[in-house]
């Protein structure tokens, strides 16, 4: 069939737009094939900010660790006792408990010496300790010197000065004195203190006296009076001939005050011994003496003191040896206690006076009597904490 030239047109005109699609195809295939395989210089970075690579992160594969040999051991360190040859110290912190105790007659105050370590047992919290360390201290001491300086004679003021000086000489640092004077009244040279200086001056202003009276029945009550606002005991050194001439309290008063007044121990130490030795014989003189001798003892006795008449200047130190080892000695206990915890909790003691058989101690005096005694000592202390 034979087309027209009509037809022939028309055909090419509708086949037209294939044969266009198909050369575009055939130039991007050839286009394609004729890039380059490496990706274009980058270009400088303008102003708009940092250029970043996106590209992909690649991740090395782990190594199984069963696959890995063990490390190989450190090496061992040598062992020496003491680097670069230093010295080192321990310290090791024991406990242990100090205890002040006083062992005193109960009639006489009187200090007991001569026991010894075994004669003591330490009961802590209801546990027999072991055997403590005993050793004697001294301890300070509260005293008046109530000192009879009147105008009467001069072997009693002599004898008062040597005593007042002897005692003086006898003080220890920490003990606390006070100086009062009589005559026909009290005179307080110095209130209590432990400076000896004060004492010294106080003891060198007795030179010329006053009144030849001596009422040492008002000073003594007085002094009495005022020891009670002290705490603790007391003790009066009371130096005196024992005379009273015009007191307003009798000697029955004096002796009730006496009774009614704790913690005071009176050592009496009379005056003009050597003359009442040169004048004896009798006599009203004697009499006297006697009398003021006995009222010395009485004041001593009661109170659990000393009674004292010396003759010689000499005999003075032996005389305050024999109150300081009254009135100064104590025993020291020293022990480890079984328990040893530093918790600061407050353990109860008590200690006891045992024989050499474990017994309860019994003392007898002179006529072989028995002799009551206490044991002074704390009840109990509080155990160190562990920041201590």
């Amino acid at each position: 069939m034979k087309l027209t030239s009509s037809s022939r047109r028309f055909v090419r005109l509708a086949l037209l737009p294939v044969i266009l699609q198909v050369m575009i195809l055939g130039a991007g295939r050839i286009w394609a094939q004729a890039a380059p395989a490496t990706p274009p210089a980058a270009t400088a970075p303008d102003d708009s900010g940092p250029q970043t690579d996106n590209g992909g992160i690649i991740l090395k594969k782990k190594k199984d660790s069963a696959d890995e040999p063990p490390p190989p051991p450190a090496p061992e360190q040598p062992k020496v006792k003491n680097p670069d040859n230093a010295t080192y110290s321990l310290r090791v912190d024991v406990p242990i408990v100090n205890l002040d105790v006083s062992v005193l007659l109960d009639k006489t105050h009187q200090f007991v010496p001569g026991l010894k370590p075994e004669n003591f047992v330490v009961v802590e919290d209801g546990v027999e300790q072991e055997t403590p360390k005993v050793r004697i201290t001294q301890t300070p001491i509260t005293a008046v010197m109530l000192l009879e300086f009147a105008a009467n004679s001069y072997f009693l003021i002599r004898d008062m000065q040597n005593t007042s000086v002897s005692f003086y000489h006898s003080l220890h640092p920490n003990d606390y004195v006070a100086v009062v004077t009589y005559d026909l009244r009290t005179h307080i040279l110095t209130d209590f203190t432990n400076n000896k200086e004060v004492l010294a001056d106080s003891l060198r202003s007795l030179v010329i006296p006053t009144f030849s009276d001596t009422n040492l029945f008002d000073a003594l009550y007085e002094t009495l009076d005022r020891s009670t606002r002290i705490d603790g005991r007391k003790y009066i050194i009371l130096v005196s001939s024992g005379r009273d001439t015009f007191s307003k309290i009798t000697l029955d008063k004096i002796l009730e005050k006496i009774k009614a007044t704790p913690n005071v121990t009176i050592f009496s130490i009379a005056t003009g011994g050597l003359l009442n030795e040169m004048r004896s014989g009798g006599g009203p003189r004697e009499m006297n003496f006697l009398q003021a001798q006995n009222q010395l003892q009485t004041f001593a006795r009661m109170t659990g003191g000393m009674y004292f008449n010396p003759i010689f200047e000499g005999t003075l130190p032996d005389v305050f040896a024999q109150i300081n080892d009254s009135i100064r000695n104590q025993y020291v206990l020293t022990y480890r206690p079984t328990n040893t915890s530093n918790d600061g909790s407050y353990r109860k003691v008590k200690v006891l006076l045992v024989d050499n058989e474990g017994k309860p101690l019994k003392m007898q005096d002179e006529k072989q009597r028995p002799v009551k005694y206490s044991v002074i000592a704390r009840d109990g202390y509080n155990a160190r904490r562990p920041v201590e």
